[in-house]
């Protein structure tokens, strides 16, 4: 009687090539053990020979119909996605075209208020008031209508975008004079602690509109006699420029979304200090055209920090000397 069996191949190498095995254990018919294993083998050469240019061709032509797939998904894709570049392209341009051709009545209607406003002395209170309510919403209007018209350049790339070495130090100072009347209005304060010598690339006057919304924001959003605190640093050959104010903070919930176009934490609040929801938006496309990006960190009843990063242009000896003397804007 027989007890068990087993079968696999090997390869012998040589001419003769793999082997088909089966091994066969036989136990003695009086009980008494095995008796043996009887092995048999039989050269499968032939077979594996026939079958190899099968395998081959099935992989040639696997791997043929899954490039040629994503080749033409890839086409396909192309194809299909050309209308959706093609409106998007036309609606970039009809922002740019309309917030263009709206700038100037706008600043026409602006200057027929400010002009009318002149002979206050003879005119009621009640027309004082609709023109001055008229020119308030001129300026909110042209504000936008400047912001759609350089966020619609920046998308279609079609702004002319200077490569200049920057101090950034001297551009954040000359931000914070045109901001500092501004702040003067709300009580706040000015503080700075710029590095002297750090240099990035880029398009100072873009940068220039990137630090003003930032510094924009901070003055809109702060408490009555706060502060606002300007720093640069260098961090992993990275410029680090910090615009931290004493303001009323974000919730966590919103911080994600605070760059979105249009959106606006306290709408009410937000309308009644004069602010359109674009202003990071612009900074942060401002940024990412440069290379660099804009993130934000706040705590609701302290502060926000905004804080651009931005490629260093090359390192000087004088970039890790230590930020000059702090100096504060002075107030009535």
């Amino acid at each position: 009687m027989t007890y068990g069996c087993a079968e696999g191949t090997v390869d012998a190498g040589g001419s003769i090539g793999p082997i088909y095995r089966y091994a066969l254990v036989v136990q003695d018919p009086q009980g008494n053990g095995y008796i043996g294993i009887i092995v048999t083998g039989r050269s499968i050469k032939a077979q594996a020979d026939a079958l190899s240019p099968l395998l081959n061709l099935l992989l040639g032509i696997g791997g043929g119909a899954l490039l040629c797939a994503g080749l033409g998904g890839l086409f396909l894709a192309n194809r299909a996605l050309i209308p959706a570049r093609l409106a998007w392209s036309n609606q970039q341009r009809f922002l740019a075209d309309a917030s263009h051709e709206l700038r100037t009545p706008l600043t026409l209607l602006r200057a027929d208020a400010e002009v009318l406003l002149r002979g206050r002395t003879h005119m009621q209170q009640e027309d004082i008031s609709i023109l001055e309510d008229i020119l308030a919403e001129t300026h909110h209007m042209t504000t936008i209508t400047t912001n759609m018209l350089t966020l619609a350049r920046l998308d279609s790339h079609q702004s002319h975008r200077e490569h200049e070495v920057i101090d950034i130090a001297a551009l954040t100072r000359r931000v914070m004079q045109r901001i500092h009347a501004f702040a003067e209005q709300r009580d706040i304060t000015l503080e700075e602690q710029l590095t002297n010598n750090i240099h990035i690339i880029g398009d100072s006057n873009l940068l220039e509109q990137a630090i003003l919304a930032l510094l924009d924001n901070a003055v809109k959003y702060n408490k009555p006699n706060g502060k606002i605190c300007v720093s640069t640093s260098i961090q992993h050959e990275a410029v680090h420029l910090k615009v931290h104010d004493t303001g009323i903070g974000v919730s966590t919930e919103h911080l994600p979304h605070l760059g979105e176009r249009f959106y606006r934490v306290d709408k009410a609040r937000s309308r009644q200090a004069g602010g359109t929801g674009l202003g990071l938006s612009i900074a942060r496309s401002i940024t990412v055209e440069h290379g660099g990006q804009l993130t934000l960190v706040s705590i609701p009843g302290q502060g926000t920090t905004a804080t651009l990063v931005l490629p260093m242009a090359r390192e000087t000896p004088l970039a890790h000397k230590e930020a000059l003397p702090t100096r504060t804007a002075s107030r009535n």
